[in-house]
């Protein structure tokens, strides 16, 4: 262990404590949505605002710099301030980016993306993984002209009303009196929903693989993406994938294919630009009369920077095949902390995909014990969070990975000591 891991124990946030003083009197929780710091614990161990970025790391306004295994949640790949994806969006906003018209760039995109993924015969772009997502259903239902949705149970597809969890503030019962929540890798739920509601259900949406917060992820039982779709078919059920969270992560061509299925219909963001405002919808061919039906759109919708932004992106993880690339990476890293906890005498679980999993430690405190491991990591320059998956991207180097570890070591000996 270095003096220099030592000697940063203690990172001091004063001037991300006053900035939030400041943003809790003009903005509703100070910082609202997911990065509230409501959800990270222990409190005083996180720093609320950054001030600048690099590479696989970033740096706060105190100063501190932070080896990040949350990438912006999720958007970041090629690494903050990637020199190619950065001159494609500043060379088209030269030329026009919100105008009157919408660009070229937008159907390079588009081709690009119908060329590079095999259930895609169109592509639809938005701004957020949420637009993706209603869209879908939208879309799905003017094909079937039915309006049930099928989804998982704890299953996260945007901040939409009709998928936001009961009980939350501003969502009302009527909001999900279409929806019907399944558990997660449950065949026989999944059929008997489709016998009860025959006739009405338009789409089954889920993720590839079950990534929800707080728990464990789940990959899926053998046979149940195929057994999914036959009973899909059988219903004459639209299928749809969201990949926002995981795309481009595990396969350039689209998560499903990693997992040995044909969805109609995938949404895309997060990664898909590298950080740029954008999200895709892409589907199949017998579906696109009912997306041209369909009038969903935005003041920003057709910014063409972030269109070339993606493109550029896309095809950069490409050139360096960045899924196996990121899931090497991801490996070297969880494997690693694995050891190390069990050299301390913990055991540490680690599920999903390498390149974003989610890990947990197990202990008599329950959570209260791993939010304190994050919470000491942070406060030396490893940035993690207990309560949702992490991601990993190209950007991180073999010193970020020792780094990591060492971090992660020092931390498990500040608490077990």
């Amino acid at each position: 262990m270095t003096n220099e891991l030592i000697n940063a124990t203690a990172y001091s946030y004063t001037k991300s404590e006053a900035l939030f003083a400041r943003a809790s009197k003009v903005i509703p929780n100070g910082i609202y949505g997911h990065f509230n710091p409501v959800t990270q614990k222990p409190a005083g161990t996180y720093p609320h605002y950054s001030e600048r970025a690099s590479g696989a790391r970033f740096w706060d306004v105190d100063g501190n710099e932070y080896v990040d295994y949350m990438c912006a949640y999720g958007p970041m790949i090629l690494g903050y301030g990637n020199s190619i994806v950065d001159e494609a969006f500043q060379k088209q906003v030269a030329l026009a980016d919100t105008c009157t018209l919408a660009s070229p760039v937008m159907i390079d995109l588009a081709e690009y993306m119908v060329n590079m993924i095999p259930a895609a015969d169109w592509a639809y772009f938005a701004k957020n993984g949420a637009d993706a997502t209603n869209l879908a259903v939208l879309i799905a239902r003017a094909a079937t002209g039915r309006k049930k949705t099928i989804a998982i149970g704890d299953g996260y597809h945007g901040s939409s009303p009709w998928m936001l969890a009961k009980g939350r503030a501003g969502v009302i019962e009527d909001d999900h009196a279409n929806v019907i929540r399944i558990p997660w890798n449950d065949v026989p739920a999944l059929e008997a929903a489709l016998d009860e509601h025959s006739g009405n259900i338009a789409a089954f949406i889920s993720s590839p693989y079950h990534h929800p917060a707080f728990a464990d992820n789940e990959m899926p039982a053998d046979g149940f993406w195929d057994n999914v779709h036959k009973l899909l078919k059988r219903h004459d059920v639209v299928s749809i994938c969201d990949d926002v969270r995981a795309g481009f992560r595990i396969d350039m061509r689209g998560s499903n294919e990693y997992f040995g299925y044909t969805p109609d219909l995938i949404c895309y963001c997060k990664a898909i630009a590298n950080g740029y405002p954008i999200s895709a919808l892409v589907g199949s061919d017998s579906l696109k009369d009912a997306a041209s039906a369909i009038f969903q759109t935005g003041s920003f919708w057709f910014s063409a920077g972030p269109m070339a932004a993606a493109l550029a992106c896309l095809k950069e993880l490409n050139r360096i095949d960045a899924p196996a690339l990121i899931m090497s990476t991801g490996k070297k890293v969880f494997d690693g902390m694995v050891d190390i906890a069990k050299t301390h005498g913990h055991e540490l679980i680690v599920t999903g995909m390498p390149s974003m999993p989610y890990m947990r430690t197990v202990h008599e405190d329950g959570i209260a014990f791993h939010q304190a491991l994050c919470g000491e990591c942070t406060r030396r320059g490893l940035f993690l969070t207990s309560h949702h998956n992490l991601f990993v991207s190209a950007a991180h180097t073999d010193e970020d990975v020792q780094r990591t570890l060492d971090i992660f070591e020092d931390a498990f000996k500040a608490l077990t000591s």
